[in-house]
């Protein structure tokens, strides 16, 4: 896509929910943005703890889980909703998205320069998995976090973007990319069971659990494996 193709589609994106929502620019939108990359090295244990403190889990698993949840919630949001608006996405390598998390909200992105390696909407899968490889191997490493319970995450992350999306984007190639990704054989195969049925939606039932149970009045979330036990 061309630089003002991105930034169509990326002003139409914003408009479906906050998690969609991305600014782009040379300049960030304020203080404080760093890459990806950084937060997946020294600042992650100070991310977790913060993330800790605002869940009151504390800074271990359930707070390493909640806080991988929440970027590849944010992920999914921007790659697919990309995908499904413009056929194509912006590189979501760890050095390209940038992030910060303000003193109240959720984390937030911003992309300096979105049209640069655009990629087609079929390498969305390899572009927010290899971001969150990264992340996923520093929780295993430091938090003892089960790459069950991380790849579940993922899925659950990108049917929640898809679930927003096609209530407020209806049509479009996002619930068979989706589809693909979950389907046994696809890269987040073995994850949970996914259904989609034209008007009605669709559903999932993962095969793990996130652990935000354990955090204080947390409960089960809709998706839980634990529901279906």
């Amino acid at each position: 896509m061309t630089e003002p193709e991105v930034e169509d589609v990326l002003r139409r994106l914003a408009a479906v929910g906050p998690f969609f929502a991305v600014p782009y620019g040379k300049e960030p939108p304020g203080d404080g943005f760093r890459p990806l990359g950084e937060l997946y090295g020294a600042r992650l244990e100070p991310y977790v703890a913060e993330v800790g403190r605002r869940i009151r889990s504390g800074p271990g698993r359930v707070a390493a889980s909640t806080a991988q949840f929440g970027i590849a919630s944010r992920l999914w949001s921007l790659g697919l909703g990309c995908a499904a608006l413009g056929g194509r996405i912006p590189d979501l390598g760890a050095d390209r998205v940038w992030w910060r998390l303000p003193a109240a909200g959720s984390l937030e992105l911003w992309l300096p320069d979105p049209a640069a390696g655009a990629l087609p909407s079929g390498a969305l899968g390899e572009s927010v998995l290899g971001n969150l490889g990264i992340l996923d191997a520093r929780l295993r490493e430091r938090y003892g976090v089960s790459p069950k319970v991380l790849r579940g995450n993922t899925a659950s992350g990108l049917v929640g973007a898809l679930r927003v999306l096609i209530d407020r984007v209806p049509g479009g190639p996002a619930v068979s990319l989706a589809a693909e990704l979950l389907a046994e054989g696809g890269a987040l195969g073995g994850t949970g069971t996914f259904l989609h049925e034209e008007g009605l939606g669709v559903a999932f039932v993962r095969r793990s659990c996130c652990l935000y149970y354990q955090v204080p009045g947390g409960g089960l979330c809709g998706d839980c494996v634990l529901r279906t036990r």
